[in-house]
């Protein structure tokens, strides 16, 4: 865990950063681009850093994300017989004792960078961010490049309704329960690209800001990670598991067609916004 770490690493800020909606592929991105040996991650998928700051209701289950993150690193080491680094040990109590979400508190994050490599912060929710927040990332990150993931906006709904559901223990019996369910806003919310893509488009072009279809991740893998290395401006990498799915679905929940039906009838505005926005080669690869 400590190789290519630094534990007397000043202070950074991340050049790298993975952004899309729930559910659109952003671990696999993160776990790809975490063995690449220019670029430098966190022991923990998502900072949650500016999404603190500027979406509020984030704020009440954050504190979780982080202790489960902690826990999770002690256990892998646990199931080794290993005792964690020394090093990780003093990182993970610094990161998550004291202040947390400040300016400096995101920049000790990323530390232990060694020099010559690039940090990465993969974190899907920043793409949810307000006008301000974007407007704050913009001006915080002046030199990063960011990639965003897209993935049908249906597909992408299923896929976390399920996980919600089965964190919940909850498994609705009829297909008034499932039209039901689909009522939850963040449903709609996490994949409202209609909303969100244009403030990002406002503050960043082409040359900062890279959208790639979900499609990709299972068709064209390595592909794709050549043209993301191609952007951030990486050597080619031989990437392990490049095929693999990750957090591939173990639900026995099956959605209803009159639940697909009526969430595709919701968002089939976000289907016209991707199609006039990317193109329909892009939208063809969004699944």
């Amino acid at each position: 865990m400590t190789a290519g770490w630094n534990p007397d690493g000043k202070p950074r800020k991340p050049e790298l950063i993975g952004i899309g909606a729930q559910k659109a592929g952003t671990t696999w991105l993160s776990q790809m681009l975490s063995q690449h040996p220019q670029v430098w991650s966190p022991p923990f998928k998502e900072v949650q850093f500016f999404n603190y700051r500027f979406v509020p209701e984030h704020r009440k289950w954050l504190p979780w994300h982080f202790r489960r993150g902690k826990q999770n690193i002690a256990r892998r080491y646990e199931a080794k017989g290993q005792e964690m680094p020394p090093d990780l040990a003093a990182y993970l109590d610094r990161v998550t004792r004291g202040e947390m979400f400040t300016n400096h508190w995101y920049k000790q994050v990323f530390a232990p960078a060694p020099q010559g490599t690039k940090a990465l912060d993969v974190t899907p929710e920043y793409s949810t961010l307000p006008d301000e927040g974007v407007d704050f990332v913009a001006k915080f990150l002046p030199n990063a490049k960011f990639v965003y993931i897209l993935r049908h906006p249906v597909d992408r709904a299923v896929s976390q309704l399920k996980m919600n559901l089965s964190r919940n223990g909850r498994r609705p019996a009829s297909v008034e329960d499932w039209l039901a369910e689909i009522e939850d806003p963040v449903l709609l919310d996490r994949g409202d690209y209609a909303a969100y893509v244009p403030r990002w488009n406002a503050r960043f072009g082409a040359d900062r800001l890279l959208y790639v279809p979900f499609g990709r991740i299972a068709s064209d893998p390595l592909g794709l990670m050549r043209q993301v290395e191609l952007f951030f401006g990486l050597a080619p990498h031989d990437y392990r598991n490049l095929g693999s799915r990750v957090f591939a679905s173990t639900s026995t929940l099956s959605v209803p067609d009159e639940a697909r039906s009526a969430l595709r009838a919701r968002m089939e505005h976000q289907f016209d916004f991707i199609e006039r926005q990317f193109g329909r080669d892009f939208a063809a690869q969004i699944r």
